[in-house]
């Protein structure tokens, strides 16, 4: 075969070869990675309430914004109201579901109960240096704090949180308080603009970071809990501002 020939042929192999091997050549990757992308920006202004329980949601508005088919949004829609943060219903529409009364006071005594352990062990195990990081991060939230800003402090809020797993050694654990509350952080979310709150918020994380810091695995574990009955208690006073966000079915 002549020189020329087999070159053409190798690149045709080679050209093949990467079409194969190529996510964008297949539709279906490509709807796979909007559909992610639809779910997680979806999913993070329902938990913001950005998007307000109750409010309707339009399934060819959100693909039109994309750019996309209504394929997509329609698996991140269907993930969506999987996890509860959407109602579908097939005559009507979709709409954010509205926060389950019922549901938080179970959420909040889970996530108790696995932070707690996380302090408790994260005093056991903290280095000097993850002492600092957290120090730090409750810096950040003193600053959003002194500025006003909500979104910034909920966002460092959980970081300190996070990282008190990591430091603890069991990250997994974060990754599982993740999926218990994500009604809880709705919540959480209207109890923030409370007068207060967000200070309260930050001194019950300097108690546990003191308690880590003196690697106190008592007064840590201590501390997380108090922190987390907080959320317990105001339950009854946010659903007073905002009745129309919660669900009262059992």
């Amino acid at each position: 075969m002549p020189a020329r020939a087999t070159k053409k042929t190798e690149a045709k192999t080679e050209s093949l070869a990467r079409s194969a091997a190529s996510p964008r050549r297949s539709g279906r990757p490509r709807a796979a990675t909007a559909a992610a992308r639809i779910y997680s920006d979806l999913r993070a202004e329902l938990v913001s309430l950005q998007r307000h329980p109750g409010e309707p949601v339009s399934e060819a508005e959100i693909a039109l914004s994309y750019g996309v088919s209504r394929t997509p949004v329609r698996e991140a829609i269907l993930r969506l109201s999987d996890e509860g943060l959407l109602e579908i219903f097939p005559q009507s529409g979709i709409f954010v579901s509205r926060i389950p009364l019922a549901a938080l006071p179970e959420a909040i005594v889970i996530r108790k109960a696995l932070e707690a352990t996380t302090a408790q062990m994260a005093a056991q195990r903290a280095t000097a240096s993850q002492i600092l990081n957290l120090h730090s991060i409750l810096e950040r939230q003193r600053e959003a704090n002194a500025a006003g800003d909500g979104d910034a402090f909920h966002q460092a809020d959980e970081t300190f949180h996070a990282t008190i797993a990591d430091v603890a050694g069991y990250p997994g654990i974060w990754t599982l308080i993740q999926q218990v509350k994500v009604h809880v952080d709705r919540y959480r979310r209207l109890t923030l603009p409370q007068v207060g709150r967000i200070g309260r918020a930050i001194g019950e994380h300097e108690a546990i970071l003191d308690a880590i810091e003196a690697h106190d695995p008592s007064a840590a574990r201590s501390a997380m809990e108090l922190h987390l009955e907080r959320l317990l208690a105001d339950i009854s006073a946010t659903q007073s501002i905002n009745p129309e966000f919660f669900d009262e079915r059992n």
